[in-house]
């Protein structure tokens, strides 16, 4: 038995106990006649000590060769230790050695194994197993598999089967890139890694599954973006002869519980918003509403003067920033900097001070009055004492970056507290979008999603003005959350794909099954699938996602500790068919 207990467990009621203790050794203070030791596994720390005169000689001299992170197995009876230490669970007690086996000698490691580390993000990305070791990661790594317990136990309980789906499939045009996979058996063709399993899932419904769902691993050859993984993880979910009210009380009702049982949270009814409502407000389709600074629409308060800018705008927005009038000057250049970064994009800012006097001093005091700026004052939600920033410009490219002001904003000034949280729907998505590369409309979501029922008309008509049956769910600032209700006769499915430019054969040829599935009496149904590896890092407080993966990729898509993606020796690729131009 290596060992009798763990090293997080030992309080002062196991005290003259005989105990056996296996770990790594954290750290060692010698004393030259004491010898103490931090022996750490996944549970926690125990103090050892070796003491020269109650130790045996031999043991005692092979505690003098312990390093940093040696494997060691101790035997010894448990002591009251004579400086407690409040901070450790087991801060009470330390071990009294009579028996060390060293199991593995260990190499200096690169960096400390410590909360607070020397090591920098590629050196501990690169020891990525010794990085694991660290409270940081590790207790990030327990609460996934929390979560993870917490979502099986409470979609089975509503009576959803998790069944595994396939991971080698059919690469499909829509969407991102595929990762594709040679045949070895079936020359010159190849299997793609799943987005998702969307079209599979569908099947299930088909099948008479009913509920069904999986923590599931999906993959996307995309260039990476801040705080993007190449391979995620989803919750992915779907639910047969259920209308879209079904599901997202369903699935609220998972957030919910998940707040409570993890958080202790309890959580109201989430609100909604539409994503019309959603980009007019917060000009994006994800907000994060733990506090207010809403856009104020501007235009008819800012349009009938001599400022050119204005005029030649196609929307001119502002956001008041609380208690933010006693800006500096230089502060303020600091922002107008801040906003004409090619990440922001804006080419200048306007701002008014509203003074707690009540005053309003503007930096375009030359085109406006009193009168005007207190107009933008009211539609803004400004009172005195706050900043108001201005923005003009293209309606979509000035709310991007007044969303990012926003935000900016908020950070600086503490208002997105981890601990808080803010769930809510954001609903009536555009089925369609169009693309200016391609000159033809894309499925905002996936080609599947069922327009509304009431506006199947504008398809002939008017395809950019159709809603979708879709709703995704937010948390403060993130998408956690999106699904839809599913198109489930194969004649709106066909006309769906003619609107996405895809010819009938074209369609056969890469959704035939699905299309063909229809045939045989489809069920109404609907799912959702959440961002596991996002949820996570959110109920954790956190929106780094990177910490709560066990073996993550860098922001090139690599993983520098296996070095993957590598080059495949020459006798692969011929087996293959494959020939490179190098």
């Amino acid at each position: 038995m290596y060992r009798s207990h763990n090293c997080g467990e030992l309080t002062a009621a196991n005290i003259n106990q005989e105990v056996t203790l296996a770990g790594w050794i954290q750290k060692t203070r010698n004393k030259g006649f004491l010898i103490w030791g931090d022996l750490r596994d996944r549970y926690g720390v125990t103090q050892l000590i070796f003491d020269e005169e109650r130790t045996d000689a031999t043991v005692f001299k092979r505690a003098e060769t312990l390093g940093r992170e040696f494997v060691v197995q101790v035997k010894g009876t448990v002591i009251e230790r004579e400086s407690k230490n409040p901070k450790m669970p087991t801060g009470d007690i330390e071990i009294l050695v009579h028996a060390l086996t060293i199991l593995n000698e260990a190499t200096t490691p690169p960096f400390t194994i410590e909360d607070e580390t020397d090591g920098g993000e590629d050196i501990r990305m690169k020891y990525r197993y010794l990085d694991i070791r660290r409270n940081p990661v590790k207790n990030s790594l327990l609460f996934r598999h929390k979560v993870a317990m917490e979502v099986r136990n409470y979609l089975s309980k509503e009576g959803f089967i998790e069944v595994e789906t396939p991971v080698l499939i059919k690469s499909t045009p829509e969407g991102a890139r595929d990762f594709v996979v040679p045949s070895r058996m079936n020359e010159g063709q190849f299997y793609a890694l799943p987005q998702s399993p969307q079209t599979f899932k569908q099947l299930l419904m088909v099948g008479g599954m009913d509920k069904y769902f999986q923590i599931v691993k999906c993959f996307r050859d995309e260039d990476l973006r801040a705080d993007r993984q190449p391979e995620f993880t989803q919750i992915d979910c779907e639910m047969a002869f259920v209308e879209q009210e079904d599901i997202i009380q369903t699935f609220e009702g998972l957030t919910s519980h998940l707040l409570k049982e993890l958080k202790g949270v309890e959580t109201d009814k989430f609100p909604r918003i539409t994503y019309d409502e959603a980009m007019r407000k917060y000009g994006n389709d994800k907000p994060d509403i733990r506090f207010g600074m809403e856009f104020g629409a501007l235009n008819t308060v800012a349009q009938h003067k001599e400022f050119s800018v204005f005029n030649s705008a196609e929307l001119v927005v502002g956001i008041a920033v609380p208690n933010c009038a006693s800006y500096t000057r230089k502060e303020i250049d600091k922002l107008i900097d801040w906003v004409k970064r090619p990440q922001v994009g804006a080419s200048g800012m306007v701002y008014v001070k509203y003074n707690e006097d009540g005053n309003l001093k503007s930096s375009v005091d030359k085109f406006y009055d009193a009168d005007d700026l207190k107009k933008w004052a009211d539609a803004t939600g400004a009172k005195p004492g706050d900043l108001i920033l201005v923005l003009s410009g293209d309606t979509d490219k000035t709310r991007a970056s007044m969303s990012a002001l926003r935000m900016e904003m908020a950070e600086r000034l503490g208002l997105r507290k981890p601990d808080e949280f803010a769930p809510l729907w954001v609903m009536d998505f555009p089925l369609l979008e169009w693309d200016e590369e391609t000159e033809r409309f894309h499925a905002m979501h996936h080609p599947f999603t069922s327009p509304k029922p009431e506006d199947m008309p504008l398809l002939e008509t008017d395809p950019a003005k159709v809603r979708a049956n879709a709703y995704d769910l937010v948390l403060n600032g993130n998408e956690i959350g999106g699904g839809s209700i599913r198109i489930h006769d194969a004649a709106t499915q066909q006309l769906m794909f003619k609107y996405l430019g895809f010819t009938e054969a074209e369609a056969k040829a890469q959704f035939g099954f699905l299309m063909d599935a229809f045939q045989y009496g489809a069920p109404p149904h609907g799912g959702l699938a959440f961002g596991f590896d996002r949820l996570v890092a959110l109920l954790s407080g956190q929106e780094t996602i990177r910490d709560f993966i066990a073996f993550p990729k860098n922001n090139s898509g690599r993983d520098v500790m296996i070095d993957a993606p590598s080059k495949i020796d020459e006798a692969q690729l011929n087996e293959l068919n494959i020939k490179l131009n190098l």
